[in-house]
């Protein structure tokens, strides 16, 4: 089962947030995307809930000479996440993992200055929180962001992505409150690989989705 886009993979998810989860009865939930890729998806369901739409920046941590391959992640405001049994099987020394991190910590903080215009974040304490992307594999990033949402203070953390493995889904609740993801194959390589169109977003489509958010919170 593959979605057309985002956009679909948006409205899909969206009704299945409406038959497992109580957004639809929140008190003003608050939508963060997990930039790029997931913040057109959390803009369909901003939509269809009437909900506030943010960006919740965090970035993996990549391995020596793989920067694609994740040994970890930090989020905007320093939260760390470590995956430590890779790092031990391939021998990263600690050296490395700090400077990647403080390398990534300081790019985190730059993207979301950039991504919000300059703007702070939207207060998450006290609210139902819904947090996107379009996919995961490791779920090294989605993890670090549901952990600083819940240091945060947000009352309800559900994490809700299209498709991704059952073991990492199993992981990711033990974190959450809830974890909806409607496509969870048994077999799974990439997340380009479940889109027919998986085309890159770029950050000026991500300020521009912003953008329009806050403008329908004015109506």
């Amino acid at each position: 089962m593959r979605f057309r886009d985002r956009h679909e993979a948006g409205e899909r998810l969206a009704d299945a947030l409406e038959s497992s989860t109580s957004v639809v009865a929140a008190d003003h939930p608050l939508i963060l995307g997990v930039p790029r890729g997931g913040v057109p998806i959390a803009a369909v369901i901003s939509a269809r809930f009437g909900a506030q739409l943010d960006v919740l920046v965090a970035h993996k941590l990549g391995a020596p000479g793989n920067p694609e391959f994740a040994i970890g992640a930090v989020a905007e405001d320093g939260t760390t996440i470590l995956d430590t049994d890779l790092i031990d099987r391939y021998g990263i020394d600690n050296d490395y993992v700090d400077r990647e991190a403080h390398h990534q910590q300081q790019e985190v903080k730059r993207r979301a200055r950039t991504l919000r215009s300059g703007r702070s974040p939207i207060p998450v304490a006290g609210r139902v929180c819904v947090v996107v992307d379009d996919g995961i594999a490791t779920g090294a990033t989605l993890e670090v962001s549901l952990h600083l949402i819940a240091d945060a203070g947000a009352d309800r953390v559900i994490a809700a992505v299209p498709v991704g493995p059952p073991a990492t889904i199993s992981r990711l609740e033990r974190i959450a409150d809830a974890v909806v993801c409607p496509v969870q194959p048994a077999t799974f390589h990439a997340v380009g690989a479940w889109y027919a169109d998986f085309t890159q977003v770029s950050d000026e489509t991500v300020i521009e989705l912003l953008e329009m958010g806050r403008a329908a919170e004015q109506y």
